[in-house]
């Protein structure tokens, strides 16, 4: 290796450096991987191939997300017209954010931007000439990690690549997949159906975005061909979709998914982990009571993306986390505060398999809390001594389907509350509406002491 500012790597240190950062990557010492490529980060700015180098090296993501990110700007930095090196920079754009992490806001990082920019530029100067279809491709890219900030760029650059080589299914899909993450599935479906036409035999990562795509667009017997075809069990289901037999999972749900939101209101908003009664591959029931008011709640059929965010441990199983896409039917549940006294764990939420109507007692927390026992007889005593006493006490919320009366749900928990004796809860909104006005000034005194409030 030459020494002094302006150094040039040889072509094998060049790969040498490369594919030893890539090893180390591979093997989760990204640290040891960022040491490695330092003399690529030096030489990147004289030399292109350095610069290639790491570009790769990024793209393997062999360092972390911030290093890579920051490695990106330099590269933008140093090459700002060089096409081969810009356009390569907007696909591996996609290496330096969670793209799992469907709802995410858009990206901080300076260099998301800044390449939408350079990309535009160059796609306008290289309009009509063979250069077009790689900036393209990198501007297309640059713009949907964007979130919604500059869907018109993406959808634009993703269009006019079709129309430079139609026969290419990669550009179709990579517009269906456009399509599905902003809600538009209708379109996925046809995009999608287009890439699968043009391949010459099946791709998974098709056949599901056709897939969830048709779902989304509630077209069910394109979701259900396509989940036939790639073996899964299924058959015509509830609301007109397809449903089988899966287990469990969980959703990451949002106030404003991706989907369903603008560029002048880009972010999730609140944001919480719910469990699903997942029907197919790519839909589900949200069988948790929401904590927060997100707009979906218990009850709610949910469309959810193909990969997960992440997993959850329980025990010896590992539960899959996806990304909320859209939802596709809100039920209009009822829902009701409670809280309410239990000798033992679950004692109350057990009481759900009891009830009709879908309805469901959901615990969100459970404690042991002091209190006195002559403000719980009776607040109107002015009492000279504190008299205590403890009590196992769950809050939470009640769900239950539109079409039940609160009158005869209230009945419900009471009866089974009876039957164990040992349990108590106080619900003063669903008294209220069940038209129980006495008991609802005591319940609701009850909760109040109960829940701290």
């Amino acid at each position: 290796m030459s020494k002094g500012p302006s150094a040039i790597l040889a072509s094998d240190e060049v790969d040498a450096i490369a594919r030893g950062a890539v090893a180390e990557g591979e093997a989760g010492l990204t640290q040891a991987a960022s040491q490695k490529i330092q003399p690529l980060r030096k030489a990147q700015r004289h030399q292109a191939e350095a610069a290639m180098a790491l570009l790769w090296i990024v793209d393997r993501r062999s360092l972390t997300r911030e290093e890579a990110a920051d490695i990106l700007a330099e590269i933008a930095d140093a090459h700002d017209d060089n096409i081969a090196i810009l356009s390569r920079l907007g696909l591996c754009l996609e290496a330096v954010r969670d793209i799992d992490d469907l709802n995410a806001p858009p990206p901080e990082h300076p260099v998301f931007r800044a390449m939408v920019a350079k990309l535009s530029r160059l796609a306008r100067r290289y309009e009509g000439q063979p250069e077009q279809e790689q900036v393209l491709r990198g501007l297309a890219t640059a713009a949907r990690m964007m979130a919604r900030q500059h869907d018109a760029i993406a959808e634009d650059s993703l269009q006019r690549l079709i129309e430079i080589d139609p026969q290419k299914s990669a550009h179709h899909y990579n517009l269906g997949l456009f399509y599905k993450t902003r809600g538009r599935f209708a379109e996925g479906v046809a995009a999608n159906r287009a890439a699968a036409s043009l391949s010459e035999e099946a791709v998974d990562s098709t056949e599901w975005n056709l897939a969830i795509c048709a779902t989304g667009a509630r077209d069910a017997a394109t979701a259900l061909g396509v989940w036939k075809r790639m073996e899964q069990k299924v058959e015509p289901g509830r609301f007109g979709l397809p449903e089988g037999g899966y287990p469990a999972c969980k959703v990451r749900l949002a106030a404003r998914p991706l989907a369903e939101r603008t560029a002048d209101r880009d972010d999730p908003g609140e944001e919480e982990t719910v469990w699903i009664e997942r029907l197919s591959p790519c839909h589900g029931i949200v069988r948790s009571v929401l904590y927060g008011n997100l707009g979906v709640d218990y009850g709610d059929v949910i469309l959810m993306d193909g990969a997960p965010i992440t997993h959850h441990t329980y025990g010896d199983e590992q539960i899959p986390v996806f990304p909320h896409l859209a939802t596709l039917l809100r039920r209009n549940y009822q829902f009701f505060a409670f809280a309410g006294t239990q000798e033992t764990a679950r004692q109350l939420a057990d009481i759900s398999g009891e009830l009709d109507g879908d309805a469901v007692i959901y615990s969100h927390s459970e404690s042991l809390k002091i209190m006195c026992a002559n403000c719980w007889r009776n607040p109107e005593i002015d009492h000279a001594e504190h008299e205590t006493m403890e009590k196992h006490v769950v809050a939470g919320r009640i769900a239950a389907s539109p079409d039940i009366a609160p009158a005869q749900l209230l009945d419900m928990i009471d009866k089974a509350i009876a039957e164990r004796g040992s349990c108590q809860l106080y619900a003063p909104d669903l008294c209220a509406a069940a038209g129980q006005l006495a008991r609802e000034r005591i319940d609701r005194r009850r909760f109040a002491l109960l829940a701290g409030n």
